[in-house]
């Protein structure tokens, strides 16, 4: 966004301030299932997931190469790093259930959750295989962008690799512009990471609400399951600057 573009008010000494905003700070996310037609969400737990997962991951180790943890060598040791991070406040982790067959096949997160600023970051997303591209995968994530925004956040980040491609585009897709790259952000398995961050706000959800809806409708779909129309079509709208600009 140009910096001429941004919304301001005038104060009386003729200097261009922000828009006011409520003070009242939003609530947390609440340790509860969020359930759609194609997948849920239920809070991360190494005996309910941890081995559904590690099955659903194994032998796919470019997964794990822009994140900060993994591959696993075993159900224990992915049990192990479940067990380390499960009822976090902040990472606070989610299993993805595909409902057709009840099994694990992906975690996300919320994290930097701060209820004051009502800002609120996805992360720490991994889809198996069989989760990628699938109505479930994209509803998981319209799952947690619908209850953060009902829960009254402003802001809904997402941060990645800048050299992850994957990631940024399925960030735009999702209807979130690309705010910038930070330099040298973090250091990640004795390597440089440059983080590029995408955001969307209050006043662009709901027209991403009414894309990703449309999009998840069964007549979408044909026979083969093949989507009829892309998100990105309805979504594109939001997306007020793209990171191949």
């Amino acid at each position: 966004m140009d910096f001429f573009d941004l919304d301001f008010e005038l104060d009386d000494r003729g200097n261009r301030i922000g828009l006011p905003v409520d003070p009242a700070a939003c609530s947390r996310p609440e340790w509860a299932v969020m359930a759609g037609s194609y997948c849920r969400l239920e809070p991360l737990d190494a005996s309910a997931h941890g081995e559904d997962l590690f099955a659903a991951f194994q032998g796919h180790d470019d997964l794990w190469t822009y994140m900060p943890h993994g591959p696993f060598a075993s159900t224990e040791d992915y049990r192990h790093w479940v067990l380390s991070v499960q009822r976090r406040d902040d990472p606070m982790f989610f299993a993805v259930i595909e409902t057709e067959n009840n099994r694990a096949l992906g975690v996300a997160s919320y994290l930097r959750i701060d209820p004051v600023a009502r800002s609120i970051e996805v992360g720490w997303i991994t889809y198996s295989p069989e989760l990628q591209g699938s109505r479930a995968a994209s509803e998981a994530m319209y799952l947690m962008m619908r209850n953060a925004f009902e829960r009254g956040y402003r802001r809904y980040e997402w941060k990645c690799h800048a050299l992850n491609v994957e990631s940024m585009n399925a960030a735009q897709r999702l209807g979130m512009s690309f705010d910038g790259v930070f330099p040298q952000a973090s250091v990640v398995k004795g390597r440089n990471r440059d983080t590029a961050w995408f955001a969307l706000v209050d006043r662009d959800w709901p027209l991403v609400r009414a894309a990703m809806e449309k999009w998840l409708e069964p007549s979408n779909f044909d026979a083969s399951g093949r989507q009829l129309s892309a998100l990105s079509q309805g979504s594109k709208p939001a997306v007020h600057r793209s990171w191949t600009d």
